[in-house]
Formats: structure tokens, sequence, C-alpha cells
């Protein structure tokens, strides 16, 4: 064996990641909010580019030698902007409506409205309660330690300390705070929430508080037969008590505002039926719309003059018309995608969730010549509004089984099949995993008990056991 050193040549190929093909896999991975902050933080970092809101302003009135600044301007070699034009990113694509300061006319929409949380309303209520001085304070130190479930989260015997009053005391204001709306607030647990609400409701009976105290994990798990040998009541009865402690709220202060700003979904893409068919829309509100600052279109004249300042102009410009492109391409993709998928859904867009086929990352990348991962990042975070509702693009994507004609079935299809039977079943004899699985098979869905049980675990549906009345 020789062992040596030599030079030879060989032509390989190799895909370098450069910063701004990593950019662009960002960019095409962000959901709209990160998208925005990215190009937010963009902005601040290239002075070249900026929000396009020349569409709603005027153009000013100039004097002749500002014109004939204007067309040297125009006239230069290094036109940034006819750059962008020529390499077929105008800028009309990626204009953003922008405020302005010069614009007196006021509007609703420039003012949020304050959601009233849990704390305002037991606030206002204490109030105009009994308590005074000290009472009142401690009233408040409760009130601010409830949580957004309406529970009191402190243990009575600090804030006795803390106040330097007896345990009495703090039992006495939280048991006025009990008493206010909404029903059950202020509770230590969850029982006594569900007694302090039947309690307001006149429905307090000793036996149904025995059962609350006593035997409340038993209701949930439907061992009604064990709760009345331990209480002596009938199955019946006992059933009438489970179903009147299911009409109570276990979270009282849910239904008030946390706190927390409300976030809605803005869909990147909507699709509407026309004449039997179904036409994909991206929606550009959810786009910046960037462009080249005239400014430095103007500065860019006396880079040949100064090499430093030409490098600089050189850098940003580059850096900002490949932002521009790869947003351009982003919305292209997300696009691309969504209408794949509307073309692989169709009968869902047309019948409903019983008919989703499966649909995998694979597919979709034949389909368009891409990559599984340019796929993923596509419908990472970004929602489709169909005739059908609003879906996260994720949401289409589902394995599933094959079914007796061969095709393939989603397991959300399945899923709805099984919610229709435990909707429509006896609920004196409610059906097993087994009986569903015989269901199922009669309907040309050929599936396992244990993967019936998971389906129907991940739709939070008991057990047949569980679900059975008396």
């Amino acid at each position: 064996m020789r062992l040596g050193y030599d030079l030879t040549i060989e032509q390989t190929q190799k895909l370098t990641m450069t910063p701004e093909l990593i950019q662009a896999i960002q960019i095409l991975q962000f959901n709209t909010q990160e998208l925005e902050s990215f190009v937010q933080d963009e902005l601040m970092q290239n002075p070249v580019l900026e929000y396009d809101s020349t569409e709603s302003k005027k153009e000013p009135e100039i004097s002749k030698t500002e014109a004939l600044d204007r067309k040297e301007a125009e006239d230069s070699e290094i036109d940034l902007r006819e750059k962008v034009k020529e390499a077929e990113y105008d800028d009309i694509s990626y204009r953003q409506w922008e405020y302005s300061k010069d614009h007196d006319e006021t509007s609703f929409e420039q003012f949020v409205s304050k959601e009233e949380t849990l704390e305002d309303y037991l606030l206002l209520q204490l109030t105009f309660s009994s308590l005074k001085g000290c009472e009142m304070k401690i009233g408040r130190y409760l009130v601010e330690a409830i949580d957004e479930n309406g529970y009191l989260t402190v243990d009575t015997d600090k804030v006795a300390k803390c106040f330097k009053v007896s345990r009495d005391v703090v039992d006495k204001v939280l048991d006025v705070i009990q008493t206010f709306e909404p029903a059950g607030v202020g509770a230590r647990n969850l029982e006594e929430c569900l007694i302090i609400q039947l309690a307001a409701k006149g429905l307090l009976e000793e036996r149904v508080e025995y059962i609350i105290l006593n035997h409340l994990s038993d209701l949930g798990e439907n061992k009604l037969s064990k709760v009345s040998k331990a209480t002596g009541l009938t199955v019946e009865q006992v059933q009438m008590v489970a179903d009147l402690i299911r009409t109570l709220e276990p979270k009282p202060g849910r239904q008030y505002s946390s706190g927390e700003t409300v976030k809605y979904i803005v869909p990147d893409v909507v699709v509407e039926k026309i004449d039997d068919e179904y036409q994909v829309v991206t929606n550009d509100g959810t786009v910046p719309r960037l462009m080249v600052s005239p400014y430095y279109m103007n500065l860019a004249k006396q880079s040949p003059q100064d090499e430093e300042l030409s490098k600089y102009l050189n850098d940003r410009y580059n850096a900002a018309l490949w932002l521009i492109k790869s947003i351009e391409q982003r919305k292209q993709t997300i696009y691309n995608v969504a209408n794949s998928v509307v073309k692989h859904q169709k009968e869902f867009l047309d019948k409903g969730p019983k008919y989703m086929k499966i649909l995998t990352l694979k597919q979709v990348a034949e389909d368009l010549g891409i990559h599984e991962s340019t796929v993923s990042r596509s419908i990472n975070g970004k929602y489709m509004q169909t005739p059908r509702g609003v879906f996260e693009i994720k949401y289409f994507f589902s394995s599933g089984v094959t079914d007796a004609s061969g095709e393939g079935m989603s397991s959300n299809s399945i899923k709805t099949f099984i919610k229709e039977i435990v909707d429509g079943e006896d609920p004196k004899k409610p059906y097993s995993d087994q009986d569903m699985v015989e269901i199922l098979s009669r309907k040309g869905i050929e599936i396992s008990r244990r993967t019936v049980a998971k389906y129907r675990e991940g739709m939070n549906i008991l057990s047949s056991s569980k679900r059975r009345r008396y």
C-alpha cells in the first residue's frame, strides 16, 4: 500500500447555507406575528428599507431647482427604484397602510375597550359591601388573591398574621366575599365551590353535601353503585345528585376576562367557492409591503465619489431586495401549498369532516415539486379560511386507514364517525370500544379496538362504563 500526497481536480455539487438562504427559510416558517416582528427589526437596522405610504400622500410642490436635482437623480446610473422594477419586485406589491399624524379625523377603530376582569367585578361589589376599616383592607387583600378561575390562593391563617387579627375576622370577611357573584367565587377547593353554589340556589341538602365532600371522585368515574351502598340511596337518586352537580360551574371565574390581550386569528389564505370551483386567494393584509427609501435613491448619485458610502448603500440595497424577494416567495409558497391542499380535500369542503382524506407532507411536496421540509415550514402557524370555518393548514394533514373501497380515510373522519355513534347510543346501554369497531367495520372502516380507544380519548369521550346512565 502506497501512502502519499497527490493533487487532484474533481467536480462536486453541494448546497451552501448562505445567510440569505437561512433568512429565506426563517421567513417561510414565520407566522404572521413573527414575520411582522422580524420586519420591524429589519426596518430598524436597514435605513434603505421602509413601508410604502406614498399612495396616501399627495405629491408636494417643488421648486425648479429641486425639479432639476430630481431629474439628475432619475438620470443617474445608480437608480435603486429602477433596479427594483427591473428585478420584478415593484414596490406596488408591498405597500401597506400607514397611519399619518396629519390625518385629523378619528374613528372608533383607533380605540379598544378594556374588558372587565373578575378582580374588577369583585372589587366593585366589595365597595358596596358592609365591610369597613380593617375588614375592608382584608377584603381587598383576599380579592386580589383570587385567581382567574375564582379560587382563593392564600391561607387564611397567614392573612390573619399579616393583618394581626384573629382567624375569625378573616373568615368573616371571606364569608362576605363568598356571597358575591359569580356564585362559588372565593372557594378554597372544588368541593367548597360546589357547596357555595348549591347554597346560593337554595338546593343544598345534607345528603348532597355528604356526597360532594366524600364521594365527588366516585361520581366523576360514574361509580354510582359504590356511592349508593355508602349513602343508602338508590342508584337513581345518586344519578339525580350527579346530574344536579353537573349543572354547576367548577370554575366560576372563567366567564370573566383574565386581563390578557385577546388575540384574533387572521387567515393567511381564503378559500371561496365560485361556480362549483374552489378558489384560493392570499390575504395580502398579512404580508408586509416594503420598498426602498426614495431618500436613499437620491443619495445614491453621490456614491461614485464616496467609496465607503457606495459600499454601504449597495450592501443595504441588496439586503432590502433579498428581504422583499423572500417575503414574496413566502407568499407564493403558502399559496401553492394551500391550493394543493384544497385540491386534495375537495370532498371535505363539499360534504364535511367525514369525507376528509389522508394527506401527507410527501403528497403535497411531490405535487409541487418541492421538499417536504418546505411544506412543513409553509404550514407552520398558517391559517386557512374556508366555507366550513377557519382551520390551521396543519389540520388538513392527517394519517388514517384504508376503507373498503381502497381509498384512504383520515383520522379526523374516523373521529367524526365515532362521535356520531356515541351521540346516537342508548345512554343506559352505551357502546363499548369493541362495539364501535364492529359498527365501523359495517361502514367499511377496518380499525382496531385500541385505535378506537385512542381516538375516543383524544376527543375527551369517557369509556362506556363512565357514560352509562341508570
